[in-house]
């Protein structure tokens, strides 16, 4: 690589602090580390500027920061109070399917007694039919709205859970 090879593309010296910034962080390749060696040599400029970019870094390493003495008990507890907050939030598949299928085999089998009670309750009462027959489907409903209403309730009680824990 000749002297003019470094110097002739238009945006030499923005490569020149790209390569030299990368250098620092992730590392360059063989080629970009003699490109830019060969740079630096014959620009003054650009050697000032990598100097300086190993002078900063070298003083940010030296610096000491000063850590509040409890922080390290402190984000330990918030990892815990999520980890709990998670374990808390996951789904009990097993437990929903497991009720979901018992309410459908006891609704099953009970259907054809509570259709007859509100039928004679229907009758007895003067309720109009479509009436008595509605109930029989809020009572059929009956237990996906409940479970509903608690999934409401417990997904509305861990928003405010993780609400109150980003304060801490």
């Amino acid at each position: 690589m000749t002297t003019m090879d470094v110097h002739d593309h238009p945006n030499t010296h923005q490569r020149a602090a790209e390569l030299i910034a990368r250098e620092r962080v992730e590392g360059i390749s063989a080629t970009e580390q003699e490109w830019l060696g060969a740079h630096l040599r014959e620009c003054l400029p650009c050697a000032a500027g990598a100097h300086a970019t190993a002078q900063a870094l070298r003083s940010l390493r030296s610096l000491s920061i000063a850590m509040p003495p409890d922080l390290a008990r402190r984000t330990q507890f918030r990892v815990q109070l999520r980890a709990m907050e998670l374990r808390a939030s996951e789904p009990r598949w097993r437990l929903v399917w497991l009720a979901s299928a018992l309410s459908w085999v006891l609704g099953a089998a009970t259907a054809p007694y509570v259709w007859r009670a509100l039928e004679w309750i229907g009758t007895w009462a003067g309720v109009p039919k479509l009436v008595w027959q509605m109930g029989f489907g809020v009572w059929w409903a009956l237990p996906a709205i409940v479970a509903g209403v608690i999934l409401l309730i417990e997904n509305g009680g861990s928003a405010e859970n993780r609400d109150s824990t980003r304060s801490l």
